[in-house]
């Protein structure tokens, strides 16, 4: 039997700042190695596709002039995007994606964007911003602590409800709002997150557990994935953890830009 994955790109020109289209890649390469299929729709302004027939949907970052042009986009997408989150299709978001997927982001100056509210989280600029190497520990995979590591670049301060739990613990970095010691969100299969990068080609099995979850949306089931061997994916892991964790507990932010999200 042949097996494919659905991804959808969402605004795939728009947002992708700090190389986050990477993220597609390393889903692809990863896929292409153990004989999955990808199938990848590009999804732009104007276009409004059923969010539901995806089994992967990448929303990444941008700063604020192009998350303004998107949270104007996004009101005749929002109940086809709720609808495939609350579905189980599994989600990525990055950045922007991650705040527009919330309640909304409120700017350094002018009116807030709002977000679709497919996630119970609402998100603040601060008065600095962090910019550094990041890792953080994981659970919510293979039933083992992962680590996840990452290039964090965001004033904003992200707040989570109740229903919506911590994509990890922050071991190195400010996280989410450089308070209360968690980074990212996880709501069903969505996964948010402040790590550029991309984030995906470093953390192979984040990669692949995005990948086991859009097959499972796709064909009810999914086994387990085909190990491969570990390469240059593991060894920039290992190298990014390392910067991250001799930057733990230094002062790594700036002033804010009031023009970036």
């Amino acid at each position: 039997m042949n097996t494919s994955i659905r991804i959808g790109h969402l605004y795939s020109s728009l947002l992708s700042v700090a190389g986050d289209r990477g993220n597609l890649f390393a889903l692809q390469r990863r896929s292409q190695w153990r004989g999955i299929g990808t199938e990848v729709t590009e999804i732009g302004v104007d276009e409004t596709p059923d969010f539901t027939q995806f089994d992967l949907i990448l929303f990444h970052g941008g700063q604020d002039k192009e998350m303004d042009v998107a949270a104007r986009d996004l009101g005749p997408k929002a109940e086809s995007l709720r609808a495939a989150v609350e579905s189980d299709v599994a989600v990525l978001a990055v950045c922007a994606g991650y705040q527009l997927l919330g309640h909304y982001y409120q700017p350094s100056r002018g009116p807030r964007f709002e977000g679709i509210g497919a996630l119970d989280v609402y998100t603040e600029a601060g008065p600095i911003r962090f910019m550094n190497h990041i890792a953080v520990e994981c659970e919510f995979a293979q039933g083992s602590r992962q680590s996840l590591v990452g290039f964090e670049n965001h004033s904003g301060r992200t707040y989570r409800g109740q229903s919506v739990g911590p994509l990890g613990r922050v071991l190195a970095g400010g996280g989410n709002n450089g308070e209360d010691g968690t980074e990212g969100a996880i709501y069903r299969q969505v996964y948010c997150t402040y790590m550029h990068g991309p984030v995906l080609p470093k953390n192979p099995w984040f990669t692949d557990h995005l990948i086991r979850q859009a097959l499972r949306h796709r064909y009810g089931e999914a086994s387990e994935l085909e190990p491969l061997p570990a390469g240059s994916e593991e060894r920039a892991h290992q190298a990014a953890l390392q910067l991250a964790m001799r930057s733990k507990g230094k002062v790594t932010a700036i002033e804010a830009t009031p023009w970036r999200a």
